[in-house]
């Protein structure tokens, strides 16, 4: 039996957005521990501690992120090529960064002289604090248009430059992304650890939790009164890949458009900076479970927030609105999405049991005496 291809569409967004949440929050932490690495740990101990609250998980975490990108080329192959070729160098950059994860954690153990440990360490810094800055300033230049065209074949033109991506709402997007990164990273060894280290965690958690909630604050702001936002008009949402075929205005407040319809949604943002104020209340009463619960709740929001503005675009263009993508109109054929959302029925619930089962069996305090008592079976 085959699904409306228009029911399929909306099933497909929502999984894509799923995926963008699950790789925020569960690498997210790892991520913002491997940022934390060179400054809260002060001696390798410390370090070792930190490594391994995420190294049961990390990989696991990250397939997440591959799983989004396979998805994006399934579901969305208009955007894929758009994306992939105009951004290449951002993205050329993320997946460098990338890279250096799995090499740091297999070989920082392997020798125990000090330079090359601290080498590692900052190879782990560059692949957990590179990615996240590189995500929020994408999703920054999106919410003011990527300058791309389609011709009448439906080839992509990129006529921006890498440079012009570093634009100032940008690169406020990019510290947002690192600052609940950080924050929940932050929560993360707040559970895992003990003693001093636990402490320094702490801070550097209500610091970064009270930056994540001003400054998304403050994008919400700057989007409102600064930046122009896209509407679609004459779209088939059951129509064929064709992005030409509608009409889209620009408008200042145009991404508070879905907000204004549906009054609802705005608990989504408010809740993005509510969950950032509990997460700070509970690390600062010693509450580590419920410090990592509530970042994970402010990170899904604010995710969310950008998705649902923009909704359905996916992809704007600034310098040729009508060939914005939208979800309506960039996506593969009904058999393509049907086939694909029976094989994700079947197993995004196994992904999440094994995870669930993985993380209740990894849990408990890591402390300096069970590194030295375990110092050859752990990174």
């Amino acid at each position: 039996m085959m699904i409306d291809y228009e029911i399929l569409k909306l099933i497909w967004w929502l999984f894509v957005g799923v995926l963008l949440v699950g790789f925020a929050v569960m690498d997210g932490q790892d991520m913002g521990v491997g940022t934390l690495l060179p400054f809260l740990g002060k001696d390798d101990t410390e370090r070792r501690v930190m490594i391994n609250t995420v190294a049961p998980h990390w990989d696991g975490n990250q397939v997440w992120l591959l799983t989004g990108g396979g998805a994006i080329f399934a579901a969305w192959p208009l955007v894929y090529a758009t994306a992939f070729s105009g951004l290449y160098w951002a993205l050329f950059i993320v997946l460098a960064a990338l890279i250096l994860r799995p090499v740091a954690f297999d070989y920082r153990s392997k020798v125990p002289a000090e330079k090359w440990r601290s080498s590692w360490d900052w190879a782990l810094f560059v692949g957990s604090f590179i990615p996240p800055i590189i995500f929020g300033v994408a999703f920054g230049n999106m919410l003011q248009g990527v300058p791309f065209h389609f011709d009448e074949t439906l080839r992509s033109t990129y006529t921006g430059s890498f440079w012009a991506l570093l634009n100032p709402f940008a690169l406020l997007c990019g510290v947002v992304s690192i600052a609940m990164i950080v924050f929940h990273g932050a929560n993360y060894l707040l559970l895992r650890t003990t003693g001093p280290l636990q402490a320094r965690a702490q801070r550097v958690g209500i610091i970064a939790g009270t930056l994540t909630a001003v400054l998304f604050a403050l994008g919400g702001l700057w989007v409102y009164f600064g930046i122009e936002g896209y509407i679609a008009a004459d779209i088939n949402p059951a129509g064929v890949a064709n992005p030409l075929l509608k009409t889209v205005h620009i408008s200042e407040g145009a991404w508070f458009h879905n907000f204004f319809s549906y009054p609802v949604l705005f608990a989504v943002p408010v809740l993005a900076i509510a969950a950032a104020g509990l997460g700070v209340f509970f690390e600062y009463t010693w509450r580590p479970l419920s410090a990592v619960l509530a970042s994970a709740v402010s990170i899904l929001c604010i995710v969310l927030t950008p998705l649902i503005a923009m909704f359905p675009f996916v992809l704007p263009s600034s310098s040729h609105p009508v060939s914005s993508l939208t979800m309506w109109d960039c996506t593969s054929s009904q058999l393509t999405l049907q086939v694909m959302f029976i094989v994700t029925l079947i197993f995004l619930p196994i992904v999440l049991i094994y995870t669930g089962w993985a993380y209740k069996v990894m849990s408990g305090k890591l402390t300096a005496q069970y590194i030295k008592e375990n110092d050859k079976s752990l990174y």
